[in-house]
């Protein structure tokens, strides 16, 4: 169980992120099952659909998205702001940049807040249409500390079929459900595998679970993202497989069903553009 505040006037006021028109936040009830793949390829292809977007990375103790995006430099700071590095039209930033290499961080609750606070509100993200938030694994410190402080428009929960992953998916689901985060909707990656030989449909993880899952909770069903090679080979080489014309097809789907509902919730709830002079 996700331990809240009780009282809600407690918790710290929601302010906005200056210019950042919605915040969403990509979660999962467990690791493994390609959160992380599903921010990364989603903030490009809002890119490549015209949208000003941004991605940080929030999953402190193990960023991938450097490699992801192929990129690995120190960002710059100018004054008191931080400025986000870019790639394939999406500003990032991401611990990776800052701790390059496989040393660990050993931090606790406190000061992963403050690495958060950090990326929120001290980069100079500047104008954008989306800030996609990949959030890491479960539901600890970082996403708690995310969501109380930070107008979220909405989140997205990935899992993949098999019924372990929909068991914490679930979790997730009620987490944000609990802290008031609109859901935009479930997404199901690694779905299937098309046999290279036979072209045949191979259902590695289970069928079907993501969408039977997201009409039980009453929640959007956004994709079915394949499992596909080309997915792992865009990952390992920091060459996203959403900027192919054939195999990146599933996921513009999913920046295009992305897009469609946060126009739904921000009708509702949405963070108010705050511009800087």
């Amino acid at each position: 169980m996700v331990a809240m505040s009780p009282n809600p006037q407690t918790m710290p006021p929601k302010l906005p992120i200056a210019g950042v028109r919605n915040l969403i936040a990509v979660g999962s009830g467990k690791g493994g099952v390609g959160k992380t793949t599903v921010s990364v390829n989603l903030a490009v292809g809002l890119a490549s659909l015209g949208h000003k977007t941004g991605l940080m990375d929030a999953d402190v103790y193990g960023p991938n998205v450097p490699l992801m995006m192929g990129i690995n430099r120190t960002p710059m700071a100018y004054g008191e702001r931080i400025q986000p590095l870019d790639q394939y039209g999406v500003k990032l930033m991401s611990m990776g940049f800052l701790n390059p290499g496989d040393k660990p961080l050993v931090w606790r609750g406190p000061m992963l807040h403050s690495v958060i606070q950090q990326f929120l509100r001290g980069v100079d993200w500047g104008d954008l249409d989306y800030l996609i938030i990949d959030l890491p694994p479960g539901t600890g410190d970082v996403q708690l500390s995310l969501i109380q402080t930070a107008p979220i428009t909405g989140a997205i929960v990935v899992t993949t079929p098999s019924d372990v992953s929909l068991e914490d998916a679930r979790k997730a689901i009620h987490m944000f459900h609990q802290v008031k985060v609109p859901i935009l909707g479930i997404v199901e990656n690694m779905s299937w595998l098309k046999c290279p030989h036979c072209q045949e449909r191979i259902d590695v993880f289970s069928y079907g679970g993501g969408r039977r899952t997201a009409e039980q909770m009453d929640v959007h069903f956004l994709a079915e993202l394949p499992l596909d090679p080309q997915i792992r080979v865009g990952g390992d080489t920091g060459n996203p497989v959403v900027l192919r014309k054939a195999e990146g097809e599933p996921f513009l789907e999913l920046a295009r069903n992305t897009i469609a509902r946060t126009a739904e919730a921000a009708l509702e709830q949405g963070p108010k553009i705050e511009i800087s002079d």
